[in-house]
């Protein structure tokens, strides 16, 4: 078992619930890129089926770890230092609503602190992805039911892209799904 670094987020069951579609999401010929890739662990299983596949994280840890893993791993914040088009894009984000006397202020809370409705990081993310996922590209998102599922899907909406739900499970006391997001077609600008 690999050993994780205390400020990188280890694998748990979001992160095999992202994987468990993503394995099935995947083709050999896409361009695949992992947001927040923490460990590097469903990076890593991309590239087993795609050579162009790459992740990105803010935490330098989670960059080392993934680095180890044999991932290609570029360190920024979401997707500000992409400027190419991505035909799958995975993203487990933090989601938990946090509020201020919650923050611990440390690399760990990248992974976990979605802001005070857990969306904070989801809405950034979203109003960079249409620029960055090709003409025929998906993204898959975890979202999780203490974010607000519809909230999400209904802002991917208004910037022209389409989500469905694709897997749902329940983790404790949380319902966690999966989005696949893509473009809506009539209003795509390439």
């Amino acid at each position: 078992m690999p050993e994780y670094h205390e400020q990188v987020y280890q694998p748990e069951e979001d992160t095999y619930l992202l994987l468990k579609y993503a394995l099935k999401e995947a083709g050999p010929e896409d361009k695949i890129l992992e947001v927040g890739t923490g460990s590097g662990l469903i990076a890593m299983e991309m590239s087993k089926i795609s050579e162009k596949t790459i992740a990105i994280d803010i935490n330098p840890y989670a960059c080392i770890s993934a680095k180890k893993s044999g991932v290609e791993v570029i360190r920024c914040d979401l997707l500000s230092c992409i400027n190419t088009r991505f035909d799958l894009i995975l993203f487990n984000p933090p989601y938990l609503p946090t509020v201020s006397e919650e923050k611990i202020d440390d690399w760990l809370e990248y992974a976990l602190d979605g802001g005070e409705d857990g969306r904070k990081t989801i809405y950034k993310f979203a109003d960079m992805l249409g620029d960055i996922m090709s003409k025929t590209g998906r993204c898959l998102l975890l979202v999780s039911s203490l974010t607000g599922v519809d909230e999400v899907s209904d802002y991917f909406s208004r910037l022209g892209l389409l989500s469905l739900i694709v897997a749902e499970e329940k983790i404790e006391d949380e319902k966690l799904y999966i989005l696949r997001i893509f473009h809506d077609m009539c209003s795509f600008n390439e």
